[in-house]
């Protein structure tokens, strides 16, 4: 966990708390989480903890800057730590893997929408759909459980 969590909690008016420490644990943990699967990772160790306090926890921890959003599929957002590297996520629609990858491999496509419509990207919550290398490979008579 991000070592200077307290002090930035601290330097917005925010407490520490258990439940954020431990929903900041979760996301962690879990690289991309909604925050039903949150809730889940966090109730392993507190079970009092309900879905409300999730969404208000994970409110302030993305109001100081310890975890981001991004629409990945229909339904709640995924939330993940912030860290110093912005990616974009890669969502396989069969079996649902998500791959984060560097920003800068859309820096031409970035540049061309603000080159030639005037449109400024936050890369941060993008995410691209489609099927990972393994969910392409498999033939199509294994198609048990597509989703698609």
């Amino acid at each position: 966990m991000s070592d200077d969590w307290e002090a930035r909690l601290r330097e917005h008016g925010y407490r520490i708390t258990p439940q954020r420490q431990l929903v900041l644990e979760a996301v962690e943990e879990l690289r991309h989480g909604t925050p039903e699967e949150i809730l889940v990772e966090v109730q392993r160790t507190a079970s009092g903890v309900n879905l409300s306090t999730i969404y208000r926890t994970l409110e302030v921890l993305e109001d100081v800057g310890l975890v981001t959003h991004a629409h990945i599929g229909h339904g709640a957002p995924t939330y993940h730590a912030v860290d110093e590297h912005v990616h974009i996520h890669l969502v396989c629609d069969r079996c649902r893997k998500i791959l984060s990858i560097p920003a800068s491999v859309a820096q031409g496509f970035v540049e061309t929408l603000n080159k030639d419509y005037g449109f400024r990207t936050d890369i941060s919550h993008v995410s691209v759909h489609g099927r990972c290398d393994n969910c392409e490979a498999m033939p199509r008579g294994e198609e048990t459980d597509d989703p698609l």
